[in-house]
């Protein structure tokens, strides 16, 4: 038996039967269509636990015990890896220079291929001041860089 409310218009049954023969992509697909044209935001979601915290005491206060718990769980990163992303052009070659002195292991012509070849990472692992210092570096020279 169907659960479907018998007052359904042809219009909005036939709407139903053809989307439940989309794909899951082509639903995806339709979805952001739709909040497109309808001019709708994602709405965030809660998890039942913080919805359920949060109805017994003030007025969310269980989301924000929830979200405390998500940022408590998640361990502090300590690693970061350095990617250039985009060079400035005009400093191509203070760019290349500065990979190199970064990077003993490579030559001159490498380093330039390295430059050439961005989004590149530089280095790998390094610990968050080092790769604080050396986004200002290249950020001074024009680049545009990413930590990960």
């Amino acid at each position: 038996m169907s659960s479907e409310p018998e007052n359904v218009s042809p219009n909005v049954a036939a709407i139903a039967d053809s989307i439940t023969k989309l794909t899951l992509i082509e639903t995806s697909e339709l979805v952001s269509v739709l909040k497109s044209r309808l001019n709708l935001s994602d709405m965030p979601m809660m998890p039942m636990g913080a919805m359920m915290g949060g109805m017994g005491g003030g007025a969310g206060g269980g989301a924000a015990a929830a979200e405390e718990e998500v940022k408590a769980a998640e361990p502090e990163k300590t690693e970061f890896n350095v990617k250039l992303v985009e060079i400035n052009a005009a400093n191509k070659v203070k760019i290349i220079r500065e990979v190199k002195n970064l990077l003993p292991h490579l030559n001159l012509v490498t380093a330039k291929k390295f430059v050439e070849e961005a989004p590149k990472v530089i280095k790998e692992g390094i610990s968050k001041e080092e790769a604080e210092k050396m986004v200002k570096l290249f950020e001074e020279l024009g680049c545009k860089i990413v930590l990960e």
